[in-house]
């Protein structure tokens, strides 16, 4: 279709920045599609688009894996084990710079999944801040900077496994090999690497304060700063029979179970769920029928992620239909220089990511589109995947109406915008690293 095939994508990007959600974008661009593709067989051939999705194989992998993983942290935060174990941390928090440091190392320890990181770390950490007349401001922008940065650099998240089904689905990496191919593009994530590097220098006091994070800080210090007023998004009041050994264990089972069954998500979170509600149950951290509906609420909270998961698969189908992908390569090649593309990719969707709050979304689109065109052009592929993957970070971590950005506000009882303009300026630092070594890497691999 040529040129009508850049209709569906660019109706996601126009809608995401309009409505600053991802669901809703990414269906308006599947049935604009499918009403292209054939205005006669529609509505029909979007369901049969969508009854296919949802019966594959690698489809329902996926839904099973983000639903147990949904499950798990629902079940370590309602246990009060974060809790717990903020608590057991508080011992050894003696100062100001170590309670910076502490939550940190706490959002990097959180690393299954961005929501449970943004959550747990800010109601664990909120309190023993205060006590060191620290900032919300930052405070949220050490909760923030190792929330979905973090999850792109350790292959056992949420992130990892629908950024690993991704590739297997653009045929990047062979069926079963998505772990294998995720890995490949960790020394590449620039991105979150640079800013969760910038996050601890601030905290440890090796990098300037600057903007509205030193007058927030500044504020904090003279007093001014809100002490603490309830409880935040996911914070339990009492964690009761928990312990830090509660939160720690199930990780370690769940860690130890993925790498034991062949780095099989799916199997390792399998054994993670079961271990964590018999243990539970039986230590009688939480009652039989609390963690029987844990189990359900907790799937339930993926279900979301899961319909722009959907959607996305549904819309790569739309692409290859309309001949999205070889048009796009046909138009970009004789211009576009390999050693380029990379940087040119990252600086292009992170202002995506940024506009819209995308980033699964966002993934979703551009994959199809930057893969085969750096087999065209010859650039390295895994640098230019790690450059897509790293611009939703940028997005995630960096945009203001983020859902990880809103749940970081919620669980530090910062507002939103004061978080994005204090962290502003270091996630446009940690941006122009990546730019740089993107560029760099372009033209040394």
């Amino acid at each position: 279709m040529g040129i009508y095939s850049l209709v569906p994508p660019l109706v996601v990007v126009i809608l995401g920045i309009i409505t600053r959600r991802a669901f809703e974008p990414l269906l308006a661009g599947c049935l604009v599609g499918f009403l292209m593709i054939s205005p006669s067989g529609f509505p029909g051939n979007f369901v049969e688009a969508m009854t296919k999705t949802l019966q594959q194989e690698d489809m329902v992998w996926v839904i099973l894996v983000c639903g147990l993983y949904g499950s798990l942290i629902h079940l370590i935060i309602q246990s009060g084990s974060v809790m717990a174990f903020g608590d057991y941390l508080l011992r050894y928090v003696k100062n100001r710079r170590s309670s910076l440091l502490v939550s940190w190392l706490m959002g990097v320890i959180i690393f299954i999944d961005d929501y449970m990181s943004a959550l747990a770390t800010g109601v664990t950490m909120r309190k023993i801040t205060d006590t060191y007349q620290v900032s919300r401001e930052m405070l949220a922008f050490m909760v923030s900077a190792t929330a979905a940065p973090v999850c792109l650099l350790i292959p056992m998240s949420t992130w990892s496994i629908y950024c690993g089904s991704l590739l297997e689905s653009n045929q990047v990496v062979e069926k079963g090999q998505a772990f294998q191919g995720f890995v490949q593009t960790i020394p590449f994530m620039f991105y979150p690497w640079a800013i969760t590097t910038l996050a601890l220098l601030v905290g440890l006091g090796y990098f300037p304060v600057i903007g509205r994070l030193k007058a927030a800080e500044a504020a904090a210090k003279n007093g001014t700063v809100a002490m603490t007023s309830g409880e935040a998004a996911g914070e339990q009041a009492s964690h009761g029979k928990s312990g830090p050994i509660h939160f720690l264990l199930p990780l370690g089972v769940l860690i130890a179970a993925t790498l034991l069954l062949n780095k099989d998500a799916l199997k390792g979170v399998l054994v993670g769920v079961s271990f964590t509600y018999m243990y539970y149950w039986i230590a009688g951290v939480m009652r039989f029928e609390a963690v029987s509906e844990g189990v359900f609420d907790g799937f339930k909270t993926m279900i979301v992620a899961l319909a722009i998961l959907t959607m996305s698969y549904i819309l790569k189908r739309v692409g290859d239909e309309m001949g999205l992908t070889p048009y796009v390569i046909d138009c970009v090649k004789p211009v576009l220089s390999k050693n380029l593309l990379p940087m040119i990719v990252f600086l292009a969707l992170s202002f995506i990511s940024y506009t819209t709050a995308s980033s699964w979304g966002l993934y979703a689109v551009a994959l199809p589109i930057v893969v085969p065109l750096a087999q065209a052009v010859g650039a390295n592929v895994w640098l230019s995947i790690a450059a897509v993957f790293s611009s939703g970070a940028f997005g995630s971590q960096a945009s203001f109406f983020s859902d990880v950005t809103v749940l970081t506000s919620s669980s530090t009882e910062c507002s939103n915008v004061q978080l994005s303009f204090a962290q502003f300026p270091y996630s446009l630092m940690a941006a122009g690293i990546a730019a740089m070594l993107f560029l760099g890497c372009g033209f040394f691999y």
